[in-house]
């Protein structure tokens, strides 16, 4: 029978108390019977460069849950850095242990396990291994069920409109990745900006909107790079580009200082990506910090997380994008109210036996039982931390 363990460690069996007292045991939902954990350094088709800095490589972790029903769910999270791997893994390897032999129920799994860190808190690495054990929980649930992860939640697989997302090329780059997406097919299109000066963010802006014409939506990311003021000024600026969005212009916490940019531009501010948990969106939300909302998979507390939070969105007529995880995040986009856009970056392409692929700028999720996400041993293998 499998055992909870991570590639580097050796096999454990839990030692925890039942976590399912309040879970209803004449259900015949087949047993969590094992959760194996890998931590790989997945090389990028191109390196991500931000005005933060660059990333050549994809640090993730692959989580798979093994049933007794002989169902397997997986699912991964991206740690941006591969200095937190081995630590990430460990917590993973020692959550994953308190759910032996526990039936597959996901939101009320992931209910229990958060409750039983109320008093430490979540926020950080903790609630990352949280959110991916819930993504690998509902993928085995959809599978166990032989439903498309979207139909599970009452929705069906529909073509979404994708944007392809680069990073900070400089004029040159930039221009060449928005030709290519273009015709590729891609009616939008996001790069990052936050050059030295206001001067070079609106030569590449306007390079790239000379290339694509009306052929696409255009939009740009800072990743946090520029003061409160300083956001303000750029901003104004770009408010002459007919830009698609602004995406965090100033630091992801900063809720007040995001509030004065969203109130002096006409451009909307594109916030989400770093915000933990639903009670976070309802913050940003509350504040009137961003006009658009871009939740994060592995920080919006993975599938359960999402529904949560996307219903305070479309409570509020807020428009919801994905920010990574384009294979799950195709089927829960596809049973989401206020759909906008798919954000297409195969962060995990390199690992994957089927990446999600974009025809004519739109992605849908695929039509098999669970999200359809299935690694490639052999590249797992080439890219495993040792």
């Amino acid at each position: 029978m499998p055992v909870f363990t991570t590639a580097s460690s050796e096999p454990r069996t839990s030692t925890m108390t039942s976590l399912s007292s309040s879970i209803t045991k004449s259900t015949n939902l087949p047993a969590i019977v094992g959760i194996r954990v890998r931590p790989v350094v997945a090389p990028l088709k191109t390196p991500l460069r931000t005005a933060s800095g660059v990333m050549a490589s994809a640090p993730l972790v692959l989580i798979d849950v093994e049933t007794s029903a002989g169902v397997t769910g997986s699912a991964y999270i991206f740690t941006y850095t591969p200095i937190v791997l081995p630590a990430i893994a460990r917590l993973l390897d020692d959550v994953a242990r308190m759910l032996a032999g526990e039936p597959l129920a996901p939101a009320s799994l992931t209910e229990i396990l958060r409750k039983r860190f109320v008093l430490l808190g979540t926020t950080g690495l903790l609630d990352m291994a949280l959110a991916g054990i819930d993504m690998a929980l509902w993928d085995a649930h959809a599978r166990w069920l032989k439903l498309p992860l979207v139909r599970l939640l009452g929705g069906s697989p529909r073509p979404l409109r994708a944007y392809a997302s680069f990073g900070m090329d400089g004029l040159e780059g930039a221009l060449l990745a928005a030709d290519a997406a273009c015709a590729k097919g891609f009616g939008a299109i996001k790069i990052k900006i936050g050059y030295e000066t206001l001067a070079e963010d609106l030569a590449v802006v306007r390079g790239v909107r000379r290339v694509i014409g009306e052929r696409a939506a255009l939009m740009v990311d800072y990743n946090q790079a520029l003061s409160v003021p300083e956001a303000i000024r750029r901003g104004l600026a770009l408010d002459q580009e007919k830009l698609e969005w602004i995406e965090e212009p100033t630091t992801c916490d900063d809720l007040v200082g995001h509030a004065a940019i969203a109130a002096a531009l006409q451009t909307p501010l594109q916030l989400g990506e770093n915000t933990w948990g639903p009670r976070g969106m309802l913050a940003l939300l509350r504040h009137r910090a961003s006009d658009l909302a871009m939740p994060d998979l592995m920080k919006i507390g993975g599938v359960t997380g999402w529904l949560a939070a996307v219903a305070v969105c479309d409570a509020h007529a807020m428009p919801v994008s994905n920010h990574f995880y384009q294979e799950m995040s195709a089927h829960l986009l596809a049973a989401t109210p206020a759909a906008h856009y798919l954000e297409y970056f195969g962060i995990a392409d390199a690992v994957l036996r089927n990446p999600c692929v974009a025809k004519d700028g739109f992605v849908s999720a695929i039509d098999v039982p669970g999200s359809g996400i299935e690694w490639d041993e052999a590249a797992v293998a080439r890219f495993a931390l040792n």
